[in-house]
């Protein structure tokens, strides 16, 4: 009879325990709204950058701000995240042991970024390197996972999620050749958009599942692009005591940054993700487009406040 589908909501409220303080009157939606943002990203398009932005109010269910958000783009390290939702989604049905050790020595070797090729424990559970992987973009943590699962599973639960514009085509490699896929993964921002949404109401696969992965998500210490504008300390804000609300994960390779997640404030929530792909050369180390995610960031933080 097949797997039942899993299919996305549409942007959902964050639950009001997730919020801190009395909410208050909101600022009406214009035309004006994100405008800094929007100049810079056609400024970036017009460098030649590909820019895929999408920017949902969970409380209205509304998007409000979108460009090319359908369009598939290479995502980097945020293509692991439908990997820790299938890993999550294991856990929670028991066909995955969260103890169960790993070794990395039998891991396809990639030394890209992450603590775990550093360290002297050469085995670790596989609970902990879900934690690694989304906290700190451990690419070898990631492998492990993906070695574990199997890159089918988590096609077929991309395929359920209901996601036609997100892939992941491959595990993590320091370099890729003529056989290998170009890119790890791929997505759009209105897709990675909608799947923050639903994991911050609770509704991706299950709720329980969409809590372990958002308790992952909220330890993810790279807040330099668009979380950079929070304030929020990269090591230390799962529980912020401003009651400022953060998920989200990064992605980075030569030519790509993206960004996917949730923020929410005492005025307002928001799912949001930015995806670009540039031309290196064209650009200083990237140090422009890093600037377009702050810009964003900062207009989400007022949208929010």
């Amino acid at each position: 009879m097949g797997t039942p589908a899993e299919h996305l909501p549409d942007a959902a409220p964050v639950p009001a325990t997730r919020r801190a303080g009395r909410r208050v009157a909101r600022r009406t939606l214009t035309s004006r709204t994100f405008t800094r943002s929007l100049k810079a990203l056609e400024e970036l398009a017009m460098a030649g950058g590909r820019v895929s932005v999408r920017v949902d109010d969970l409380d209205r269910r509304t998007s409000i701000l979108s460009g090319d958000d359908h369009l598939p783009l290479p995502v980097a390290g945020l293509g692991v995240v439908p990997l820790l939702i299938e890993v999550a989604a294991r856990f929670d049905d028991g066909t995955l042991d969260p103890a169960e050790p790993i070794d990395r020595e039998g891991v396809s070797p990639v030394h890209a970024a992450g603590t775990w090729q550093h360290l002297r424990t050469a085995t670790l559970p596989l609970a902990d390197l879900a934690v690694l992987a989304a906290s700190t973009g451990d690419t070898l943590a990631a492998n492990a996972l993906l070695g574990r699962v199997g890159l089918d599973a988590v096609r077929a639960r991309i395929e359920r999620l209901g996601l036609t514009r997100t892939a992941l085509m491959d595990h993590f490699r320091d370099s890729r050749g003529p056989d290998d896929a170009p890119h790890p993964a791929l997505g759009s921002a209105r897709e990675y958009s909608l799947l923050f949404s639903a994991l911050a109401s609770a509704q991706a696969v299950s709720a329980r599942v969409s809590e372990q992965i958002a308790g992952w998500m909220s330890l993810n210490q790279d807040l330099g692009l668009v979380a950079a504008a929070t304030g929020l300390d990269p090591f230390a804000h799962a529980a912020d005591p401003s009651g400022l609300v953060l998920l989200d994960k990064t992605g980075r390779e030569p030519g790509v940054r993206a960004e996917a997640g949730v923020l929410a404030g005492p005025r307002a929530g928001v799912s949001y993700a930015l995806i670009v792909q540039f031309d290196e050369s064209a650009f200083v180390h990237g140090i422009q487009i890093d600037e377009v995610f702050r810009e964003l960031g900062m207009e989400l933080m007022e949208y929010v406040h």
